[in-house]
């Protein structure tokens, strides 16, 4: 069994550069366990502060925790992130999503036609030159989405496809892994 390496240190509060460590403090107090993203951004004390500020403003936006969540798991399938697959369908199920919602999500569809018209666009905008066809930006506004909504949609698959490509490019391993294969040796 081959052992999950990030080709990126992943840092703690011990190892990170001070600049990142009271972030770092602040993720351990609220979540109890650091994931393995965060680690690797602690590598960068700018790079950590930018995410994290750009993800708390985000949480104060007009977007439903399952909204966000389908959003994330469409981004994670697209860019093929194993850690954000495996984070997302866990979140997004408590956000109250089943799994069909959870496997429909991961190809930029939902049953619901509200978010269904909004993944269709997001999908597009990830698709060719990046810019969705007019009529995927009426459909989203005439299901009842404001542009305040959709700025914040691609703000978060924005957000989301970043942490995407440091996991993909980063070789990061689903949270857990490393300390799954450490119990596994120890045996």
């Amino acid at each position: 069994m081959k052992t999950p390496m990030s080709r990126f240190h992943i840092h703690d509060d011990l190892t990170a550069p001070e600049g990142s460590v009271p972030i770092l403090r602040g993720a351990l107090s609220t979540g109890g366990q650091l994931p393995n993203f965060l680690g690797v951004l602690a590598g960068s004390p700018a790079v950590l502060r930018a995410y994290a500020r750009f993800r708390s403003e985000l949480r104060h936006g007009t977007l439903e925790a399952a909204t966000l969540e389908r959003i994330a798991l469409a981004v994670a399938e697209k860019h093929d992130s194993a850690p954000g697959i495996a984070l997302h369908s866990r979140t997004g199920r408590a956000a109250g999503l089943g799994l069909d919602e959870v496997a429909l999500a991961r190809k930029f569809d939902s049953k619901d036609p509200r978010e269904a018209a909004l993944l269709r666009y997001l999908r597009e905008m990830f698709a060719g030159s990046g810019r969705p066809p007019m009529h995927l930006h009426e459909e989203a506004r005439e299901e009842g989405w404001t542009d305040e909504q959709i700025l914040e949609a691609i703000a978060f698959a924005s957000l989301e496809s970043f942490t995407a490509l440091v996991n993909v490019a980063g070789e990061v391993p689903v949270d857990g892994s490393t300390e799954d294969t450490r119990q596994l040796h120890a045996a």
